[in-house]
């Protein structure tokens, strides 16, 4: 396994990566994390999720070059990654691509994979590159980030711990309603960053994705979509792949894992986020790995 330490340059900003190289690759794919500060291996400081880094290990033993990279503040990432928005994220990933690109020459097929955030981040990435081979959005969304963010409340608000649902009622307050206003509150910010219940949130970032709509990039890029949701993800909508399907204007495919959830393992039990704690001590689902691996391979 040949694994190359990388970095570059987006503009002022430093980027530190890893480029993970088969011998005798016959395609390449840069590998998106979700959102926050995680890094390349979609790793943060409470949990190790290490989808990018999971994949990447597969993509490589199907023959498939692949570079991650830390976002701005993150691992050997310099910077702050409260301060960048939505959009210094699609450029960031374009530098990404664009060093990827460079490494493995012209030769090679390109394709952006993206879990979560990634995934937004890659449907913009599609639609500014023409000449991508592909695209695989997994758990991915096609609607704007504002109603992704009220759907997720409408999942996670019956979810609330019961001391602190009552410490509510006796404060009169209402959780949902608490939600709804803070989400205007970092909708009408003008700051990058804001504090909001004594919290530091990356406003800018919740700005520019509560406005941004994945489903206009999809129509107007035509590679190749591979799609994956899962039907226990809390966090995305699972029936964004139809809408998916109906805007991207390429060829899609879509698939439907049921018990898959949004950390991309398998959770028999009733979806909760409390799960997710346990979910990351296993390995990403196998299938799923061996789905996208595929789909990739077969269009080098």
């Amino acid at each position: 396994m040949s694994t190359v330490e990388v970095a570059f340059r987006q503009g002022s900003q430093l980027l530190a990566g890893t480029v993970l190289e088969p011998a005798d690759a016959v395609g390449a794919a840069l590998v998106l994390p979700g959102s926050g500060p995680v890094d390349r291996n979609s790793d943060h400081r409470r949990m190790r999720l290490g989808v990018t880094r999971q994949l990447a290990e597969a993509f490589h033993d199907a023959g498939i070059t692949t570079l991650r990279f830390d976002k701005r503040g993150v691992g050997g990432s310099p910077g702050d990654w409260r301060s960048a928005g939505l959009v210094d994220n699609v450029d960031d990933a374009e530098a990404a691509l664009d060093h990827l690109a460079a490494a493995v020459g012209s030769g090679l097929p390109l394709f952006v994979v993206g879990h979560s955030e990634g995934a937004v981040l890659a449907t913009a990435l599609a639609a500014r590159r023409p000449e991508l081979a592909g695209l695989v959005l997994l758990a991915g969304s096609a609607r704007n980030g504002e109603e992704v963010l009220r759907w997720q409340a409408e999942q996670l608000l019956p979810m609330m711990p019961a001391p602190l649902r009552a410490v509510m009622r006796l404060l009169r307050v209402d959780p949902a309603e608490r939600i709804a206003k803070n989400r205007e509150r970092l909708k009408g910010s003008t700051g990058d960053v804001v504090r909001v219940d004594l919290v530091r949130h990356n406003a800018r970032w919740f700005r520019e994705f509560m406005a941004y709509e994945p489903a206009e990039a999809l129509r107007r890029t035509r590679v190749p979509v591979l799609a994956v949701s899962g039907g226990k993800d809390l966090q995305v909508p699972p029936d964004e792949l139809l809408l998916v399907e109906e805007a991207a204007a390429g060829p899609v495919t879509t698939r439907l894992v049921p018990d898959l959830t949004h950390t991309l393992r398998r959770q028999p039990r009733k979806a909760d986020l409390r799960h997710y704690r346990r979910e990351a001590t296993q390995p990403v689902d196998r299938e799923l790995l061996e789905l996208v691996t595929s789909w990739v391979r077969d269009r080098t």
